[in-house]
């Protein structure tokens, strides 16, 4: 347990430190889920939660002043104590989201307290022109706040797989068939809440004839996206030749002009 413990924190660290080689989204869910799986020895499992998990949290998202849950931790916790107590994704969707929500208290603690501090220290840096310090307090309030939110992950699943078997075996059956039924809902709501964001007049078409193929040709989630693909890369080889020839109009009508 305490080995898990260890790797859980690190997988914690790491997808919080992401920001130090760029954005590789190794902190959504779906990843975590399939790292988690890993480590608890469960691979389908995992990637079955944090699928899950990536869908109901796909809308979670930071805008402006706006925090969202911490979804690394409340994510890497929930796959873990589901997969420890042996109970399957219901249980998963119903921790993450108030672990989530805890975890969010140390974020913002960190936030509030360790960034701030090493933001004024690197305006005294800057002000001496001093960029290797500057550079120096920002790695050091990201590897604060990943080995934070590390050390708070490990100690939970620690103290909190035992209680989470009891707690889970103590949920009475109709409401195991509510959570199984909200458990499908949730990731309808994260991509509405995604939908919301890009769906306009001029992709409208294309959400109904991927529902239409999906539903009536019995095309799998691969092969949308395949036929997505392809689409795609039709519409923006159309557009750049409609633009190259707009172009190339413009010109000669310029030169029409000077003649």
């Amino acid at each position: 347990m305490v080995g898990h413990a260890i790797i859980l924190g690190l997988i914690v660290l790491i997808a919080n430190i992401d920001w130090f080689i760029g954005k590789t989204n190794i902190c959504r869910p779906i990843v975590l889920g399939l790292l988690v799986g890993i480590v608890m020895g469960d691979v389908r499992t995992g990637i079955i939660m944090g699928a899950t998990l990536e869908l109901a949290f796909i809308g979670a998202v930071a805008i402006g002043a706006a925090i969202p849950p911490e979804t690394i931790v409340g994510t890497v916790l929930a796959v873990a104590l589901s997969i420890a107590s042996g109970h399957g994704v219901e249980a998963a969707v119903l921790l993450a989201v108030p672990i989530s929500a805890l975890a969010l208290f140390v974020r913002l603690l960190n936030l509030g307290v360790i960034s701030t501090l090493c933001l004024h220290r690197a305006d005294k840096y800057a002000a001496e022109g001093n960029i290797r310090g500057v550079e120096a307090m920002q790695i050091t309030g990201g590897l604060i706040k990943g080995t934070t939110s590390g050390i708070v992950t490990a100690a939970a699943y620690i103290a909190g797989s035992t209680a989470v078997q009891g707690f889970l075996d103590a949920i009475p059956a109709f409401v195991q068939k509510g959570l199984s039924i909200a458990t499908g809902i949730m990731p309808a709501i994260g991509l509405a809440l995604l939908a919301k964001l890009i769906f306009s007049r001029n992709v409208a078409a294309f959400f109904f004839l991927g529902f239409l193929f999906a539903a009536y040709m019995n095309i799998s989630v691969t092969g949308m996206a395949l036929i997505g693909l392809a689409v795609a890369v039709i519409m923006v080889t159309i557009t750049r030749k409609q633009r190259s020839g707009a172009l190339a109009g413009n010109e000669g009508g310029a030169k029409d002009d000077e003649f």
